[in-house]
């Protein structure tokens, strides 16, 4: 089966992966997935304000995810929407699993993650953007995260859905894994498949995460080991 830009069922689109995109931030990392672009910077760990918010025993992950109004063909209105807000609350999650956020009681740790092109998979852009840019700040982790959406068109299973492939697929499937031991952080579905499906989609989706992963440390050694 070939896809509509010629990639096999199997393959991810071109990917770029840059570490300390940004001077003013702690840490920051620039992803881009075919023509989706995402970049984040991490602030922190600081004193959590206002104080009424501080965890006692942990430091707390406040993640921001934005599209900017020019990251898509039809304007996007300016500031978090409701599906900004709820992304952002996904890709905490997803990240908090491998964050270490013990270490650092009554602090915060600021993602902040703007799409600023948009094909399809921005979620996990963002979240790998993320991913790179807390390690780029030296925030320690347990593995890096590495995220992309699966899918079944016309009876085949695909990796990494491009804009197009998510109306033709029957189901939208995002993942986030930390390599090293498998654990998944993340698992949504937008669809009806039966278990079977959802096995061979998962098994797929840690089989590209396992790419995107190797791409992620790379960056950072280019980043740090000059």
């Amino acid at each position: 089966m070939k896809r509509g830009d010629g990639r096999k069922p199997e393959d991810i689109r071109p990917m770029e992966i840059t570490a300390g995109v940004l001077q003013k931030a702690n840490g920051s990392a620039m992803v881009k997935m075919g023509r989706t672009i995402a970049v984040a910077g991490v602030f922190g760990p600081r004193q959590m304000f206002p104080r009424r918010l501080q965890q006692f025993s942990r430091a707390v992950l406040q993640c921001r995810y934005i599209m900017t109004p020019f990251s898509t063909d039809e304007r996007a209105r300016p500031g978090p929407s409701r599906r900004s807000k709820e992304l952002s609350m996904v890709i905490n999650k997803a990240l908090s699993a491998a964050v270490f956020l013990e270490e650092f009681p009554k602090a915060a740790i600021g993602v902040y993650i703007d799409v600023i092109q948009a094909d399809a998979g921005t979620r996990t852009a963002a979240i790998n953007a993320a991913s790179v840019a807390l390690a780029d700040a030296g925030i320690p982790m347990r593995d890096l995260v590495a995220a992309v959406a699966v899918g079944k068109i016309d009876g085949k299973y695909v990796v990494d859905l491009a804009g197009p492939e998510e109306e033709l697929s029957d189901c939208d499937l995002p993942v986030a894994v930390m390599p090293r031991d498998g654990r998944v952080t993340l698992l949504q579905m937008d669809g009806d498949l039966p278990p079977e499906d959802v096995k061979q989609l998962l098994k797929i989706a840690k089989e590209g995460c396992a790419k995107i992963y190797e791409m992620e440390k790379e960056a950072l050694r280019k980043r740090w080991m000059k």
